[in-house]
């Protein structure tokens, strides 16, 4: 650990792959897509279409306009346009948000020992929001900054520092829970906070203070930092 880490007040966390099990919401959104707009899909094979989305997708880091286009192109889509199918993902998908294991639990326990709550997630504005408020999980935030309405994101050190002053509480006070090693881990580190990666089986040795699968362990950690 680097720094000398007082008692922890305040947890800072990401949104997609580590509150929103994003892989699992796809997944259930493009299938009730393609069953939704069948009429205008249903000359491609739903695996097909499923998997090529999931791929081009490349778990979000891919905005969908540009999905959507190649989609159009490589399987000859004429019915509907990339713009309608794009529309219908920005608008249906917070229909399909699915949480990890032990999301409310955790914002409670944290809560109920007076941690603050922050969140900072790369993404579109509106469209984030409605998948944090899909969860439920709005009100336990006592601030949440997304990436296109700040004008910078993560890794910028500027999103972490804002988000603190937010919250009045130093990095050397704070942890972030992350699933991405470079915008998430490294990101808050190089601020001075706690880094803690939510394991993802798509890296491996990443370098962290912490390293958890279930969100549950949190609690837990700051419990044991706090008593040290």
């Amino acid at each position: 650990m680097g720094g000398v880490f007082k008692m922890i007040k305040a947890v800072i966390f990401d949104l997609d792959g580590t509150l929103l099990n994003r892989d699992a919401s796809v997944q259930k959104f493009i299938e009730k897509q393609y069953e939704r707009l069948h009429d205008c899909l249903g000359h491609i094979p739903k695996e097909y279409y499923i998997s090529r989305f999931i791929e081009l997708d490349c778990r979000g880091y891919v905005w969908k306009d540009k999905v959507y286009q190649q989609m159009v192109n490589e399987f000859k889509i004429s019915e509907i346009s990339w713009e309608r199918l794009l529309q219908d993902y920005i608008t249906e998908f917070h229909n399909s948000c699915i949480p990890f294991f032990n999301l409310i639990s955790t914002l409670e326990s944290l809560k109920d020992n007076s941690i603050l709550l922050g969140m900072i997630t790369n993404g579109k504005g509106q469209f984030q929001m409605d998948n944090i408020k899909a969860l439920g999980i709005e009100n336990y935030f006592d601030t949440i900054l997304v990436s296109e309405w700040e004008g910078m994101k993560k890794p910028n050190p500027e999103i972490f520092q804002k988000a603190l002053r937010q919250v009045d509480v130093s990095p050397n006070e704070s942890m972030y829970v992350g699933d991405h090693p470079e915008n998430d881990i490294q990101g808050a580190k190089n601020i001075g906070m706690l880094g803690v990666w939510k394991k993802d089986l798509q890296w491996d040795n990443v370098e962290a203070d912490f390293i958890v699968e279930d969100l549950k362990e949190i609690p837990l950690i700051i419990q044991a930092i706090n008593r040290a």
